[in-house]
């Protein structure tokens, strides 16, 4: 079969390494030339290239033999190229549906707006404990086509699927789907909110032989969903008792799939703090009590778990000003469990990548909890407008990331904290928002304690 390859992300790459071990003739396409590659990637077309992959890079001349298209979940699906071959009724997937074919483990999906890298996360660390042929692939780290060729029967897979993931999909069946939230993200690609959502529903499209859907029952969304999938539905909730599913009551975290109300553990013996935090450890009790973890099990590892990087992280405190990185707070709804998380006034970065979302119910929290936010990015100028359409007029704009660091920490008072939660994407300026995150994390330990630079307070 002849098989091109759009994009030349770790996906991307991935999946062509996947296609030439199954023996497949490769062609991998990228609007980039060769040069215009960071090292590493460079260096991975290369080995391509030696194992016979033709490299299509910054040519416009589409073959015509392909019998299969791969596409790279960062890919547009409305790029000429793919147009080309969708005319020309040339299937077109993802990689993670690419990878999926070849996978014999059963799979257990992980989706949602916010939440859903803690959430895989802690799902992951839970099924190590209880089978430690357990892997996490996905949107959270490692393309699915790096791993699956190694994953036996009896290995389960623990996948974090986004939305661009989800539109590509034929065939992927998830033992256990669950999503974990709905809220406005990525209309710069799906363009309108019902699109976007319909790409996170395809999740349980497929029946499996589970056949199990978790859903938050919080969620105005997927609350329209109850009684609706052919899905045996299972629910968790931070605000009322659930009978089929699990549920937050006097600071314990309930486990009701039994019907006997299971206390497993109380929210103060974890290391997540917030709402949004509780909300997605009773999804991960729930997904595991599905898939009959013991419970014993699911406690141990959720008092160890000590969250994720880029996720309202503790980096470090100077002058009596604590520092956290919550980089991975990519839209409004991931930005404002942050705002809520903070027991002391707010110096807020913000700011990037314009995905055509509103600010509006991040800027509306501001009054009482943000001294000032520090901007950076595209969205500079929409979220000016829509401070001042709040009566909210502390704010700046700056050129990078280093400049709103260092302004923040000199203008803050003792006792209040900096806090990177830009509520936008980071492409506008970075490769990702770990390179983001890990670019303020250097910044603020680079600080000295007693270093006032400026500091008038």
């Amino acid at each position: 079969m002849n098989i091109l390859v759009v994009g030349c992300a770790r996906s991307g790459i991935g999946a062509a390494k996947l296609a030439v071990a199954k023996e497949h003739k490769v062609t991998i396409y990228d609007k980039k030339k060769l040069g215009d590659f960071d090292n590493e990637t460079r260096q991975s077309l290369l080995n391509l290239s030696n194992l016979g992959v033709d490299l299509q890079l910054n040519s416009e001349d589409y073959k015509h033999n392909i019998d299969k298209v791969v596409v790279s979940p960062g890919v547009p699906l409305e790029i000429d190229i793919i147009k080309f071959y969708k005319q020309a009724g040339i299937e077109i997937v993802g990689e993670f549906e690419f990878a999926s074919t070849f996978c014999k483990a059963p799979i257990i999906g992980i989706t949602g707006t916010n939440g859903k890298t803690t959430t895989t996360s802690l799902v992951g660390e839970i099924f190590k404990a209880y089978n430690p042929n357990t892997y996490v692939v996905g949107n959270i780290g490692r393309a699915f086509s790096e791993e699956v060729l190694d994953i036996k029967e009896d290995g389960i897979v623990i996948a974090e699927l986004s939305s661009f993931q989800l539109e590509t999909i034929k065939t992927l069946k998830c033992e256990i789907s669950a999503i974990l939230n709905i809220s406005p993200d990525h209309l710069n690609r799906h363009h309108t909110m019902e699109n976007y959502i319909q790409a996170k529903y395809r999740i349980f499209e497929n029946p499996s032989a589970i056949n199990k859907l978790i859903l938050n029952y919080e969620d105005t969304e997927l609350r329209k969903l109850v009684g609706n999938t052919k899905k045996e539905e299972l629910y968790f909730s931070a605000k009322q008792e659930i009978e089929n599913g699990t549920y937050l009551k006097n600071g314990f975290l309930i486990d009701n799939t039994l019907g006997d109300n299971l206390e497993i553990c109380h929210i103060d013996d974890m290391h997540i703090l917030g709402e949004h935090n509780y909300e997605n450890a009773l999804a991960a009790i729930l997904i595991a009590r599905a898939y009959k973890v013991p419970s014993q099990i699911i406690k141990e590892v959720l008092i160890n778990f000590r969250g994720v990087e880029h996720r309202i992280e503790y980096v470090n405190v100077v002058n009596n000003i604590k520092f956290y990185n919550d980089s991975k707070a990519t839209n409004v709804g991931a930005a404002i469990p942050a705002l809520h998380a903070m027991r002391s006034k707010i110096r807020l970065i913000g700011g990037g990548l314009d995905k055509d979302i509103e600010f509006d119910e991040w800027i509306k929290l501001f009054d009482t909890r943000v001294a000032k936010i520090y901007l950076i990015g595209e969205t500079t100028n929409q979220i000016i407008e829509t401070c001042k359409k709040y009566n909210f007029n502390n704010y700046q704009s700056y050129e990078t990331l280093e400049e709103a660091t260092i302004a923040a920490y000199t203008e803050a008072n003792s006792g209040e904290c900096v806090l990177l939660s830009p509520a936008c994407a980071s492409w506008d300026m970075f490769k990702s928002y770990e390179v983001r995150g890990e670019l303020f994390k250097k910044v603020v330990n680079s600080l000295k304690e007693g270093e006032t630079i400026g500091k008038t307070n």
